[in-house]
């Protein structure tokens, strides 16, 4: 059993799913899935898309940790990967799926990303504040 504290989410994306989307109609995809921000920190490298499906990977995580799946309490672009200083990927949240998150008690989230020519995963963990008695 899993403790009532603690919930995981993974996610295992192909990238040559991304780079078909991408080839067919990326800026729509992308203004739908990804920040700004996100879409900078992925084209600045030689081939974004093994980025891109990381990211979108974390996303759909994030949505499992949290129960909701990707929807109207948690949409893509309010679910966002970033790296800390130090360069560790992070998750902040916006919106609605940073509301769902404060509802159910969220303290933390934690992240961690792989990606290779063929698939991109993630790894989540989030936290709840301790019950208090």
């Amino acid at each position: 059993m899993i403790h009532p504290d603690f919930s995981p989410g993974l996610d295992l994306v192909e990238t040559a799913r991304i780079a078909r989307i991408l080839e067919r109609g990326g800026d729509a995809f992308l203004d739908r899935t990804y920040t700004a921000d996100e879409v900078g920190y992925c084209r600045q490298h030689r081939d974004p898309v093994p980025r891109f499906a990381a990211r979108f990977a974390a996303k759909e995580a994030v949505a499992k940790a949290l129960g909701t799946g990707i929807g109207s309490a948690a949409a893509f672009k309010e679910i966002e990967v970033f790296h800390e200083a130090g360069g560790a990927p992070a998750v902040r949240l916006h919106g609605h799926a940073a509301e769902t998150a404060k509802a159910q008690g969220i303290a933390w989230i934690r992240l961690s990303l792989t990606h290779t020519e063929h698939y991109a995963a993630a790894m989540v963990i989030i936290g709840r504040n301790a019950p208090r008695e």
